[in-house]
């Protein structure tokens, strides 16, 4: 296969915290919402990639081991604002030794945010 890329991701979120989503992805990640096509779902892009997050009833337990990593843009200052706004955050240094944290979103996902190399950009 040629010219393989991720299209979106999906994960589950518990009914009602889309409040908390979009403050989370759009107001502190910087990401774009994006409108359904008539789903519930709740959508935020960067470039082409979707994140979308389907609302379920009862408890929406993320998976323990897995996480969703994206790369940014200025590290530090999306970690200051993150830590402004409360959020509890993990320094970890990778076996590449490239900067990185995690933090847990509102639904609970762990997400890896690592510094985009300079000569491809990045995400956010």
């Amino acid at each position: 296969m040629d010219n393989l890329a991720i299209d979106h991701v999906q994960l589950p979120v518990p009914a009602g915290e889309q409040a908390l989503l979009r403050h989370f992805y759009a107001g502190l990640l910087g990401l774009q919402e994006r409108r359904g096509d008539g789903g519930a779902a709740l959508r935020f892009a960067a470039g082409p990639q979707r994140l979308d997050f389907l609302p379920v009833s009862g408890p929406a337990l993320p998976a323990r081991a897995s996480h969703l990593a994206l790369r940014v843009r200025n590290l530090p200052g999306l970690r200051a604002r993150l830590a402004a706004d409360g959020w509890s955050l993990d320094a970890v240094a990778g076996a590449s030794g490239a900067p990185r944290f995690y933090v847990r979103d509102p639904a609970g996902h762990l997400l890896e945010l690592l510094e985009a190399p300079p000569a491809t950009g990045g995400l956010l």
